[in-house]
């Protein structure tokens, strides 16, 4: 004859929720496919002149 040994309600609360792993997510449910835009469009995204504002500079950053 086996005893199952006694648990305490938290226990028992812990096992009833975290007991078995989560449903399995498949590789294509994470991922998500999205049409680049070619460079150089009309959307004036490649503009030398405010190109500066995209990247972050220390100095600029500390005001010196």
């Amino acid at each position: 004859m086996v005893e199952e040994p006694a648990r305490d309600p938290a226990a028992e609360a812990r096992h009833a929720r975290y007991g078995r792993l989560p449903e399995r997510i498949r590789f294509e449910d994470m991922t998500e496919e999205v049409e680049a835009r070619p460079r150089g469009t009309a959307t004036g995204s490649d503009h030398p002149a405010r190109s500066w504002t995209f990247y972050s500079c220390l100095i600029l950053d500390l005001g010196l």
